[in-house]
C-alpha cells in the first residue's frame, strides 16, 4: 500500500494562535462577551463549540460558531505562521511517493483556506474530527502514521492502528506526549524528515 501520512493543522503544520487569537477578541468585541483570548488559544485541539461553550450558553453556540467561521477568514488567515519544518516534512512524504492527509479539527473550509493561503498542498483534507472520530479518517485514508501536537491526536492514531507521531509546539510538553503513549516525540517537524527516512528503511 502507497505510503499516507496524516497531519494535524494547528500547532502541528500551522502556528494558528496570532489569527485565532485576533478572531476571538473580534467576537468579544462584537458580541460584547468577555473572551480569554489567551487562554483560548492556549489549550487549542478541541472543536470550536467545546471552546466556545466557556463563553457563551448552550443556546446560542450554534449561532456564534457560524459567526465566528465567517470572522475566522477576515482575521485569522494573514496573521498565521508556517511552522518550522511543517514544508519539508510534507515534501519529504511527497519524495517517497506518499500522500499527505491533513486531518483536523478546525471546519474543513476554513482549513482549506488555510491550506491555500500558506501554500501547502494536501491530498486529502478531512476537518471537523477530534479524537476517536481522526481515527476513521485516518482509517478510510489508509495513513499509517499520524503526526500531530495534542494528546487527542494520539488518541486517533491509536484509534486508527497508525504511528503516533507527537510533535512539541502545542499546549503538551514532549514528557506529556511520551507519557500520552505516542510512539515517537519530536521537538517539531524539522526533525521528522530524518525520522520518517529511518522510520521507512
Amino acid at each position: 500500500m502507497a505510503l499516507t501520512v496524516g497531519f494535524d493543522l494547528d500547532m502541528t503544520l500551522l502556528d494558528t494562535r496570532p489569527g485565532i487569537k485576533a478572531t476571538y477578541d473580534a467576537l468579544a468585541a462584537e458580541t460584547g462577551t468577555w473572551i480569554d483570548s489567551e487562554l483560548a488559544v492556549g489549550r487549542l485541539g478541541p472543536p470550536l463549540l467545546h471552546e466556545l461553550a466557556n463563553w457563551f450558553p448552550a443556546e446560542r453556540l450554534d449561532e456564534i460558531a457560524d459567526r465566528y467561521r465567517t470572522m475566522y477568514r477576515e482575521h485569522a488567515l494573514a496573521a498565521t505562521l508556517v511552522l518550522p519544518g511543517a514544508r519539508e516534512s510534507v515534501a519529504a512524504v511527497r519524495a517517497r511517493g506518499g500522500r499527505v492527509a491533513v486531518i483536523t479539527g478546525k471546519y474543513e473550509p476554513n482549513a482549506r483556506l488555510h491550506l491555500e493561503h500558506s501554500g501547502l498542498e494536501a491530498d486529502v483534507l478531512v476537518g471537523d474530527l477530534w479524537a476517536e472520530t481522526k481515527g476513521d479518517a485516518l482509517r478510510e485514508h489508509g495513513a499509517g502514521i499520524y503526526v500531530g501536537d495534542h494528546l487527542g491526536d494520539i488518541v486517533g492514531a491509536r484509534a486508527a492502528g497508525a504511528v503516533a507521531v507527537a510533535v512539541a509546539t502545542g499546549p503538551y510538553t514532549a514528557e506529556e506526549l511520551r507519557a500520552a503513549g505516542a510512539d515517537a516525540v519530536l521537538d517539531d517537524l524539522t526533525a521528522f524528515p530524518a525520522w520518517l527516512a529511518d522510520a521507512l528503511e
